[in-house]
């Protein structure tokens, strides 16, 4: 049994079903995860999602800040994005209910004892360890799956507070820590998250650094696996995994296997070359 991590799919079904060609996935032995993003921008968001959920039990998908938006539309008040039309044939779907209950119903991070890794859309705020990265993400699941979801997906948008404190409450906490696990990319030298930089390594402002080199991170030893950064690019640095090779920008889609030693996988985006944008 090989298990993989895919970076951000974000509707390129296309180039997701040549990946899975080319890894000679086999459902019935081997395990895909998936670093969340699974829709939006590209062409064919719904195929995806069908595609992954139809996977049952050998695909594990933790959710990205694009899976929230599409919930928050489909159950809230919180409305489409001009730029967020890809999502219109999965809210128009006939089997939209049991896909976004299947959506909904991932967690926030994976963590596998046996490898010894964890799986994250974005990255962890330098002040949180693993069992407190842990136990955060199960509060949001807990919110995601609960009665007052609605709620919570109509005061999720917004980048404050933006340093955290096991004082934080309420919609306060809960957006903290959904904009950790699904937007960080960079800190400033207090270690407060930089939400609106969506740039390059070279790009980043003075004094700020890539979460996964924060000074003093408390989850430094630990492997983790995400996405989220497009602009970043492929990299394994500092026991952190970065698979996001911005597909639907014209980059690429990388998939990594994680319980042996290989070379990533990569299949050729189909998509309009475009500057990378907030994935």
């Amino acid at each position: 049994m090989a298990t993989y991590a895919v970076g951000d799919v974000q509707g390129c079904a296309d180039e997701l079903e040549t990946l899975l060609e080319h890894l000679g996935f086999s459902p019935g032995r081997d395990r895909l995860w998936f670093v969340g993003d699974l829709v939006n921008r590209g062409p064919r968001s719904l195929d995806v999602l069908r595609l992954v959920a139809r996977l049952g039990d050998a695909a594990v998908v933790v959710l990205g800040n694009h899976d929230l938006h599409l919930l928050a539309a489909a159950r809230s008040d919180a409305g489409l994005r001009a730029e967020d039309q890809s999502l219109l044939p999965i809210l128009e779907a006939p089997d939209r209910e049991s896909l976004l209950d299947w959506l909904q119903s991932r967690p926030m991070l994976h963590h596998d004892e046996a490898l010894a890794v964890t799986m994250l859309h974005a990255g962890l705020p330098p002040q949180w360890d693993l069992e407190t990265a842990r136990r955060c993400a199960g509060e949001l699941e807990q919110a995601l799956r609960g009665d007052q979801s609605a709620m919570l997906f109509e005061q999720m948008y917004g980048n404050e507070p933006d340093l955290w404190s096991e004082e934080l409450e309420g919609a306060h906490r809960l957006r903290f820590i959904t904009n950790a696990l699904t937007r960080l990319r960079a800190c400033d030298s207090e270690g407060r998250m930089l939400l609106k930089f969506k740039g390059t390594l070279a790009q980043l402002p003075a004094g700020a650094v890539p979460w996964f080199r924060a000074a003093g991170r408390r989850s430094a030893g630990a492997r983790i696996v995400c996405g989220h950064w497009s602009a970043l690019g492929y990299r394994d640095e500092a026991g952190v995994l970065c698979l996001d090779t911005g597909c639907v920008w014209g980059g690429a889609l990388t998939a990594q296997r994680l319980d042996a030693s290989a070379l990533p996988v990569q299949v050729p985006s189909r998509q309009p070359t475009a500057q990378f944008g907030d994935c």
